[in-house]
């Protein structure tokens, strides 16, 4: 095998640093995971994929670390968009502690009109997975709408200041940042506290349980969803909030089987997707609550929650082209990539699909820590009849190395 350089080790290595660290046994350490020793020595060997979310989260706690610690910050040198994009974290970052609306704000002469045009932009932008496209434009448009806030025009203004830190959450989730995404949600509820819509509030409350998530705390995030869902619940027929709730379900699904509850999350992917058959493929909020959407986080959901056979068949029945957003579309192909990888005889469908996942979101594949977890799997077991120069050829763009 060739030895991965030692300046960028893969997620076993950072298992094994931070286990050593503690002077801990791989028993001792998996049985504080909750998970069987050799599954914990498979990956810190890399012969088992580190590209479980659920797994990870469970070896983080293990390890008092956040997954993100583990898993690293993917920044493929080769790709200019990536690093430009994770050039912009700290200016996201500053403007996002800055913007508090409790705060006095620089004032700023660009009316709330412009503002509007520029984040109709902005979201076009993450939507079609140009992180970095987007996070240049976030800092100053944050700064701007807090002055705003503070005009004739308040209402207006944090309406669309909890639009842009929603955005800006996103994008930096999306980045590997979590924590960092963690605060533009906070951000994004203090708006909506400001606007006092129901509807927004569940959109940030959205937010954040996602960023938490994202962090590896599933409890949390299922507790800020599930208090969302109840107040939703008393505001039916306003504008947005069938769409909000459908995300909040899934929100739910996902930290349920994220906390090891899977029957609770399935009974929510199952209320999502009853609802969803009645609201039909929407775009509201740039949520994109609908029937695909629905099997697209059942996929994820699945893959991760070990039944990678229905995270195929579901994805086998599943039209991403029905989203007509780059966004959504890459988690259908990555994920069902990963529950692929995880089947026997089904490489090449696998590759396939992280082929078309990296044409489709080329910044978005490059930053997955899961995407290069899964890559690197597929590169060990490969030969050349069986991965060719495509996976090679990926590896190569991902930095990965067998």
């Amino acid at each position: 095998m060739t030895p991965r350089p030692s300046g960028d080790p893969d997620i076993g290595e950072r298992i094994r640093a931070r286990r050593q660290l503690r002077g801990w046994s791989v028993r001792f350490a998996a049985s504080r995971a909750g998970i069987s020793h050799a599954t914990w020595s498979r990956i810190e060997r890399g012969r088992q994929a580190a590209d479980n979310r659920f797994t990870l989260a469970d070896i983080a706690a293990a390890l008092d670390c956040a997954p993100a610690e583990l898993t690293g910050v993917a920044v493929p040198a080769a790709d200019r968009d990536v690093v430009a994009a994770h050039a912009y974290v700290h200016a996201i970052r500053q403007a996002l502690v800055d913007v508090d609306l409790t705060e006095p704000a620089v004032p700023s002469s660009t009316p709330v009109t412009e503002l509007a045009r520029t984040i109709t932009l902005v979201d076009t932008l993450r939507q079609a997975c140009d992180y970095a496209g987007a996070a240049r434009l976030i800092p100053a448009l944050l700064r701007d709408l807090h002055a705003a806030a503070a005009g004739p025009q308040r209402q207006t203004a944090v309406r669309l200041l909890c639009d842009v830190t929603f955005i800006a959450s996103s994008v930096l989730r999306n980045l590997g940042r979590p924590a960092d995404a963690w605060l533009g949600a906070e951000r994004c509820r203090d708006a909506a506290a400001a606007s006092g819509d129901p509807a927004l509030l569940g959109y940030a409350a959205y937010a954040r349980a996602c960023a938490a998530t994202g962090c590896g705390s599933y409890q949390r995030g299922l507790t800020l969803a599930e208090r969302a869902v109840d107040e939703l619940r008393a505001h039916p027929g306003r504008a947005g909030v069938t769409e909000v709730l459908g995300s909040l379900l899934l929100i739910c699904a996902l930290a349920c089987r994220g906390s090891g509850r899977p029957d609770d999350s399935r009974a929510w992917s199952a209320e999502a997707a009853e609802l969803a058959a009645h609201t039909g493929e929407t775009s509201t909020m740039g949520l994109y609550f609908g029937p695909t959407n629905v099997s697209i986080w059942r996929i994820g959901i699945e893959a991760d929650g070990g039944d990678p056979d229905l995270a195929a068949a579901i994805a086998g029945g599943t039209d991403p082209a029905a989203l007509p957003v780059g966004f959504r579309q890459v988690f259908y192909y990555a994920d069902t990539a990963r529950a692929l990888a995880r089947l026997r005889g089904r490489d090449r469908e696998a590759i396939r699909f992280l082929l078309t996942a990296e044409r489709l979101a080329p910044q978005h594949v490059h930053t997955s820590a899961l995407t290069r977890e899964t890559t690197r799997t597929l590169l060990d077991r490969s030969n050349r009849s069986a991965g060719g120069t495509e996976l090679r050829g990926l590896a190569e763009r991902l930095q990965v190395t067998a």
